[in-house]
């Protein structure tokens, strides 16, 4: 009885000199890219710790020049900021559930084939997002429903985002199979058992991606505060650190001699110190949903 043979295994061929360089082009061109976003991020974290006198001479590119914390001191005292803070993150969680209720479960009500309508309805969101009644008539609308100076005006009104009910669709389309849904019809699972039990398992790529949208644009939002609220208290950070930045630019024109120059100085240290302030905390965020944004953005933005 003869042996058996074992199959020939080929060596890997080696890689071509015209690719080692292409591959070689597209990791300096990557460097490159990486280094003009991060490097201006990087600059407003070591300028907010400098001599302003040394940022404005070109000293500082690496390093903190004149290392100071005069900003961060300056900006502190403000107790009105901590208002801001927990006015935000109430904002930003709030407002992240509620957009997500409504434009994840309207993204999977679009996406089943026996929703009555489906067409019509779709084409109704579709049109609302070239056309819309304006400033004026929604500023109306919101004071008739006694939204306006409240809590809910910063997290209620412009909780529907088509974009994202769209992505949520088309990822419910492609990644959750009919097939599905049938067999856990012959188990006796209705439809709002199905989506929380099933679905919502199923969808954690496109909804920590969505998640991470809400909450980035929350955290962001200023104008909706700037034209529908009044109440100091209710204001979110954003306008407390532009108060702080007007108030200060006003002493820094109003005063004179060495008064002038060290409200000049803290007036550079805030710009700096009010970036960082604003945004590392929601940037502490983006690396827990990092590993879902890919996956999230193309199987639901991309595929149809």
């Amino acid at each position: 009885m003869e042996a058996a043979t074992k199959p020939t295994v080929l060596p890997p061929k080696p890689a071509r000199s015209g690719d080692r360089l292409l591959e070689t082009l597209l990791y300096i061109w990557a460097a490159v890219v990486l280094l003009i976003v991060v490097y201006p991020l990087y600059f407003i974290v070591i300028a907010s710790f400098s001599d302003p006198s040394a940022v404005g001479n070109g000293k500082v590119w690496l390093l903190p020049s004149g290392f100071t914390l005069d900003g961060y001191k300056e900006l502190l005292k403000h107790a009105n900021i901590w208002i801001g803070y927990r006015n935000t993150i109430l904002y930003t969680v709030v407002g992240t559930a509620i957009g997500l209720t409504v434009n994840v479960s309207a993204g999977y009500a679009l996406s089943r084939r026996d929703l009555a309508g489906r067409k019509a309805i779709s084409l109704f969101f579709i049109f609302t997002m070239f056309f819309n009644g304006g400033l004026i008539p929604t500023f109306l609308t919101i004071r008739d429903f006694h939204l306006y100076d409240t809590f809910l005006v910063m997290v209620l009104p412009f909780s529907v985002a088509v974009f994202d009910i769209i992505v949520a669709r088309t990822f419910f389309r492609t990644s959750i199979p009919a097939e599905l849904w049938e067999a856990a019809q012959l188990d006796g699972c209705g439809n709002l058992r199905f989506y929380v039990l099933i679905v919502l398992p199923l969808s954690k790529a496109v909804v920590s991606v969505l998640a991470l949208w809400f909450a980035v644009g929350q955290w962001n939002a200023y104008f909706n505060a700037l034209i529908y609220l009044q109440n100091k208290n209710l204001f979110p950070l954003q306008l407390i650190l532009r108060d702080i930045l007007i108030t200060n630019q006003m002493q820094t024109a109003l005063g004179t001699g060495e008064a002038a120059q060290i409200a000049l100085r803290l007036a550079n240290l805030l710009r700096y110190s009010v970036i960082i302030v604003s945004t590392l905390p929601i940037m502490c965020v983006y690396p827990f949903v990092q590993k879902y944004f890919n996956k999230g953005v193309m199987i639901g933005a991309v595929k149809e």
